[in-house]
């Protein structure tokens, strides 16, 4: 698989947390937060596959762009980036050896880090 950084992704990811249009969430609450197909289906038929591509770190060259299975790692539900979203994308691609996603992630997990503490 040819999987690698989404710099569009990356670079969306980034202004979102810049802008705190952020969910400062747990580690465990992905499974909860993120969207459904229903509602991936719905954003694409509004928005287009570049727009949905723009809501994930990593792209898999070998897949279709204009298919879900081209975008990987999703940080988000489409309004705020959720900080469960990005632990998950730091951890897998740690796990599969996807460097660049995983230091993305990171730099985006210390930002958000950044955050919390000011809030609290």
């Amino acid at each position: 698989m040819a999987v690698h950084l989404h710099r569009p992704g990356y670079d969306h990811a980034r202004k979102l947390v810049e802008e705190q249009h952020v969910v400062l969430d747990e580690r465990d609450d992905w499974s909860e937060h993120q969207p459904s197909a229903a509602e991936e289906n719905a954003f694409i038929e509004e928005h287009g596959y570049a727009e949905y591509g723009r809501w994930h770190l990593g792209v898999d060259d070998e897949q279709n762009p204009e298919t879900k299975g081209h975008y990987k790692f999703p940080y988000g539900d489409f309004a705020d980036i959720h900080r469960c979203a990005v632990l998950s994308a730091e951890s897998r691609a740690a796990q599969r050896d996807y460097t660049d996603i995983e230091n993305a992630a990171a730099h985006l997990h210390g930002m958000l880090e950044a955050l919390r503490t000011l809030r609290s």
